[in-house]
């Protein structure tokens, strides 16, 4: 198993904590030459790949009024274009009958103020998986998505503000969300890894909501 980061230190961390054989390969999947040095390395153990996870992604908060053209930029480029790109190049490695999964989020079927240009690229990654799964039919590939809602995660914490601010925050989603708390990043990767599996294999082009029932009020 491979998987990537931005940081190494953080990746380096997260090779420990799964252990086994895995393989940390740090990279920017926004960045096209970053996901070609990811494959190359994969090709060097690896004659095919059975799932891809395609959950690099991220944004922060601007209302409408005060959205810049690098906000903008910085969003799509991770959120889109390094989803597109992370499966496009992927496909010569990828073997028949593989699964794709994709993460999106809630926020891409509902709206959040001054969230909307993160939305809008969630958005775009649940419809990708649409047009992907006809694309793809032929090689008998399934492409799913995972939407998280709110997940008690680093990232939730610093697009918050951090410190005592983020927790009030999320102290509030949590009185949103219909099981009465935000997630868990394990919570997510059960719902990845069901879609990945053989246990899905008649689900395709879906998306599974894992936000606690918040998307569905």
């Amino acid at each position: 198993m491979f998987i990537t980061g931005r940081r190494q230190e953080v990746l380096d961390a997260a090779v420990k904590q799964i252990g086994g054989r895995v393989a940390g390969v740090r990279a920017d999947m926004s960045q096209l030459a970053d996901i070609d040095r990811v494959y190359d390395a994969v090709q060097q153990q690896h004659a095919q790949i059975d799932v891809l996870f395609a959950n690099a992604g991220g944004g922060d908060m601007l209302p409408l009024g005060a959205i810049t053209e690098e906000h903008y930029q910085r969003t799509f480029d991770t959120n889109v274009k390094g989803t597109i790109f992370t499966v496009q190049k992927v496909l010569p490695l990828l073997k028949d009958g593989a699964s794709i999964v994709l993460t999106s989020s809630n926020a891409g079927s509902s709206g959040t103020s001054a969230f909307s240009v993160y939305g809008a690229s969630k958005a775009a990654v649940r419809n990708l998986a649409r047009s992907w799964i006809l694309d793809l039919k032929d090689r008998r590939i399934r492409v799913n998505v995972v939407s998280p809602g709110p997940t008690e995660t680093i990232g939730l914490t610093d697009v918050f503000g951090g410190g005592e601010q983020a927790q009030g925050i999320k102290d509030f989603l949590a009185t949103q969300v219909p099981v009465g708390r935000v997630g868990k990043p394990e919570e997510i990767a059960k719902a990845a890894l069901f879609l990945a599996s053989d246990d899905a294999s008649f689900i395709n082009g879906a998306e599974l909501f894992v936000d606690g029932g918040l998307t569905q009020i």
